[in-house]
């Protein structure tokens, strides 16, 4: 069968799982909508936990990170798998303890405030939405390849899906439905990643593979490890190598500084934090961190394989190619317009680091776009030292500087000559690590929006029916406002999601653990530090994102710092504003203080 039949088979199918389940699980009571029952199994939500935070960060663009930046890519795994050891040991089980339905909810309730609330409030929908916005372009993209249709109708289709089964079952649905889809997505991931080492190495463990040498290199009786292959031809055409360390934007500083940023990030993300709430007690919410971090390094330890077989791939396969002898899986890439290549006339592909006639992508043109650029090649790619026009630089300065970053992982089974079967199941992997953080991400939203805004602060005597139906309309309209995002994103899928982990770590972790581990602490520190937190960490990603600024540099830092990183300089402003205010202000209430004891204390 064709990729598109395999694609619709293996799509339908899973999306009907989806649905089934949802309707199934089904919800007619708030416990249920938002705690799931407070009866999850620790490893069910272990796995739910897994496929909500693996998202199409994870699953899409983590991989093509890394390809593209090497070594620095690894900044990804530590940050990302450093923070659930950090949630287990410092945070969720006091927060289980305390047992509230939101992160907003326990920062009004520590803080014995509803301002407090109503900023927690505005912080879990702005970094949830930021979140989200990375979602829906991962649908996106897979839709716009393996569906041959637009990014756009590809958004608008993931939004049905998700608005469909995460207003029917609530997070009692999505949890039985991410375990589904973790299921979908790890197999999807690993399928093919095996695939491609046995066949470059004839290992059939990844990472044992990519530290092993080319099949191909003993035909020629030399020994050639994949790694120093790349460093070679990287080197070759002008690029770094892909093992050297701190290069470029990436500086010791800014990769230590991601690293901690991601890290913190996830301990404060709000849709990972609630997961914790929907098992039975304390020990379940230790156990369930164990197994998510168990069952995510399944495909965190296979992401560096991948990303290296897909660099090989991509230089190899493209690289002095004729355009008459282009493969085929640029060709089915290139329709998106997420991978172009411009010809300054001898027709052949250079896949270097200082030639005009290169690779190039577009991640923000439209199609309209890249074809009067295409048109006008002749005139953007000129390189006359006459009339000062320099091609590349004109290119680079379009966004148009290397393939699309989050098509690496989807294109490699292609790359590698795999079965149709095989490039198909990744698109519906793609789709289940995408729609299954999203529908958690709407679920906080429509929380923080029915249950902290709507009954807890406007309107106390709500009747449960009335809650489930503004949770049901919050995440209506929050599917909508994500979709927009989903067809505006502001970056690529992982640029976006480190985004959305720099707000959080700037804003929620100092809160909760300052109000786990601090009695003192009291209202009006808190919210100063929240708002400085997110305040500037906002302005200066929006800043340097969409209009250009220059990066601070504060005299040591190299290049500035990247907006990636300044979640960590958010987080110690966080702290510092929180603490030095703290003994000006008044402590909490005495009930407050003792319940924070209690907290602390060994069941």
């Amino acid at each position: 069968m064709s990729i598109l039949t395999w694609t619709y088979l293996f799509v339908g199918l899973s999306f009907s799982l989806y649905l089934f389940i949802a309707w199934r699980v089904r919800v007619k009571d708030t416990q249920g909508f938002y705690l799931a029952g407070r009866d999850v199994p620790a490893y069910a939500n272990g796995m739910a936990t897994a496929a909500d935070w693996m998202s199409a960060a994870s699953f899409i663009s983590m991989a093509g990170l890394i390809s593209t930046m090497g070594y620095a890519g690894s900044v990804y795994l530590m940050g990302w798998t450093g923070g659930f050891v950090l949630l287990a040991l410092c945070l969720a089980p006091y927060l289980r303890k305390f047992g509230h339905f939101t992160v907003p909810e326990f920062i009004g309730d520590r803080y014995e405030s509803n301002p407090a609330r109503l900023i927690a409030i505005l912080c879990a929908v702005f970094i949830s939405f930021t979140y989200v916005a990375g979602q829906m372009r991962g649908v996106g993209v897979v839709f716009s390849r393996f569906l041959n249709v637009d990014i756009s109708t590809g958004v608008m289709i993931g939004m049905l899906i998700v608005l469909i089964y995460a207003t029917l079952g609530g997070m009692k649905g999505i949890t039985w439905t991410q375990v589904a889809q973790y299921w979908v997505l790890i197999s999807a991931f690993l399928i093919p990643t095996i695939a491609i080492s046995i066949q470059l190495t004839g290992s059939a463990i990844p990472f044992i593979g990519m530290g092993s040498t080319l099949l191909e290199s003993n035909i020629s009786g030399q020994s050639v490890f994949l790694l120093n292959a790349l460093d070679s031809t990287l080197r070759e055409f002008g690029w770094h190598s892909y093992t050297e360390a701190f290069q470029g934007k990436w500086s010791q500083f800014n990769v230590f500084a991601t690293a901690l940023t991601l890290m913190v990030g996830t301990a404060g993300l709000p849709h990972v934090i609630v997961r914790f709430y929907t098992v039975k007690n304390v020990q379940a919410a230790r156990w369930s961190a164990f197994w998510a971090l168990l069952f995510i390094s399944i495909l965190y330890l296979s992401a560096p394989s991948l990303a290296s077989f897909s660099r090989y791939y991509t230089i190899h396969t493209l690289n002095g190619v004729s355009s008459e002898k282009l493969p085929a899986w640029f060709h089915s890439w290139e329709k998106t317009g997420l991978i172009l290549w411009l010809d300054d006339g001898d027709g052949i592909v250079r896949y270097s680091g200082d030639s005009t006639n290169e690779i190039f992508r577009s991640g923000k043109l439209s199609t309209k776009e890249i074809e009067a650029i295409k048109a006008q090649h002749a005139l953007w790619l000129t390189t006359n030292s006459d009339s000062g026009i320099n091609g590349r630089q004109l290119m680079i300065d379009k966004g148009l500087n290397g393939p699309d970053r989050d098509i690496i992982m989807l294109a490699a089974p292609e790359m590698a000559g795999l079965s149709n079967w095989i490039i198909a199941f990744v698109a519906a992997g793609g789709l289940a690590a995408a729609l299954s953080t999203a529908s958690g991400l709407l679920l906080v939203i429509s929380s923080s929006i029915a249950n902290d805004l709507y009954f807890r602060t406007l309107n106390p005597k709500a009747s449960e029916k009335n809650q489930l139906l503004v949770g049901r309309i919050a995440i209506a309209f929050a599917v909508f406002v994500a979709g927009y995002f989903g067809l505006n994103p502001p970056g690529f899928v992982g640029q976006v999601v480190a985004f959305a982990f720099g707000l959080a770590s700037a804003s929620f972790f100092p809160a909760i653990l300052l109000g786990i581990f601090n009695k003192r602490v009291g209202t009006i520190p808190a919210i100063s530090g929240l708002l400085v937190g997110i305040g500037i960490t906002a302005y200066y990603i929006i800043n340097c994102v969409f209009f250009g600024g220059s990066r601070w540099t504060f005299g040591f830092v190299e290049n500035g710092i990247t907006p990636e990183a300044f979640g960590f300089i958010g987080m110690l402003l966080n702290f510092t504003v929180t603490l030095v205010l703290t003994p000006f202000f008044p402590a909490p209430s005495k009930s407050m203080q003792a319940t924070i004891e209690s907290v602390r204390q060994p069941e």
